[in-house]
């Protein structure tokens, strides 16, 4: 039997602020946004042009749900974007306003920094250096 990940949840105040945020902030694409009912929707979301990694943004619905959104992951990265060309991406995010959280620096994986979304979830924009890429 073959599994796969395809989904990770991300607890969001709102749909369209956060579709906003990751489409024109970090240049993801809309995959999929489904109304399920008046309050719910199915919105994924991915970097564009990738073919695994998507985002599902689900609306917080219960004051407990959205007393973790923007810390999902108790202050720790929780998405790591991986690119093949950090100077452009890294110029392109501060261009367009993406809070950066740690400048650039040099691992022996490959180049890194720390950003924040909307809602202070931190990830990571690297470039890796071979054979710490994409693990398979």
């Amino acid at each position: 039997m073959t599994q796969q990940l395809f989904l990770t949840a991300l607890l969001v105040h709102d749909y369209d602020e956060a579709i906003q945020f990751y489409v024109e902030k970090l240049g993801f694409e809309v995959r999929l946004d489904n109304v399920l009912s008046p309050q719910k929707r199915w919105v994924v979301v991915a970097p564009a042009g990738s073919r695994a990694g998507c985002i599902l943004l689900a609306k917080a619905e219960t004051e407990r749900q959205a007393a973790y959104v923007g810390n999902q992951t108790g202050g720790r990265v929780f998405l790591f974007l991986n690119t093949d060309d950090f100077k452009k991406d890294y110029a392109a995010y501060l261009e367009r306003g993406v809070r950066c959280v740690e400048e650039p620096r040099y691992e022996n994986y490959g180049t890194v920094a720390v950003f924040e979304d909307l809602y202070g979830n931190r990830l990571d924009l690297i470039q890796h250096i071979e054979p710490y890429g994409m693990l398979e």
